[in-house]
């Protein structure tokens, strides 16, 4: 008798838990990631370094999401190589300025080891109109590996910021993602 009892209270508890684990399945979590960008163009995008913190937050269904990045820029010092007449104490030739970027509402994709995020880009150049213009797009891919599953990002720029950041991807780190 106790043996049925247990039984039946095992059978109603799976029951429970199938249920409350199906009605999830329907709607996946969002998700917030955040990093950091270190990279440096190549020396005919001119050749500058880039530091920044950039967030992503995936929204409900994985189907829409908002990035955002602060980044810096500042000639690097393969461009005093390449141009040995250039003072690399000159402020002005350095050049350090910043930008902010943000994408709201970016269409997601699923890519080979992970997913993309892309849109219309928001940009600024030292919190005004940057000098290249506000018609760009940028794709943000976030990847991983068989040991982290989301490790790297990449921004990839179109439109008007292609001629400030380049063509090819701006490489960044996943520091957090939950």
């Amino acid at each position: 008798m106790i043996r049925n009892w247990f039984h039946w209270v095992a059978l109603v508890g799976a029951l429970v838990v199938a249920a409350g684990t199906g009605g999830q399945a329907h709607g996946r979590k969002g998700v917030d990631f955040s990093g950091q960008i270190d990279d440096v163009t190549i020396a005919t995008a001119g050749s500058w370094v880039m530091h920044g913190t950039w967030s992503l937050n995936v929204k409900g269904d994985w189907d829409k999401a908002d990035f955002t990045a602060a980044i810096n820029m500042e000639r690097s010092d393969y461009f005093y190589v390449a141009n040995p007449t250039a003072d690399p104490n000159s402020l002005t030739i350095r050049n350090a300025h910043t930008h902010n970027i943000a994408i709201v509402d970016g269409t997601v994709t699923t890519i080979p080891g992970g997913f993309r995020v892309s849109g219309p880009a928001m940009l600024t150049g030292n919190g005004g109109t940057p000098p290249f213009g506000t018609d760009s797009t940028l794709q943000v891919d976030v990847t991983g590996g068989n040991l982290v599953t989301f490790s790297n990002v990449k921004l990839t720029f179109g439109g008007n910021a292609v001629a400030h950041f380049g063509s090819l991807p701006v490489s960044g780190v996943v520091r957090r993602w939950k």
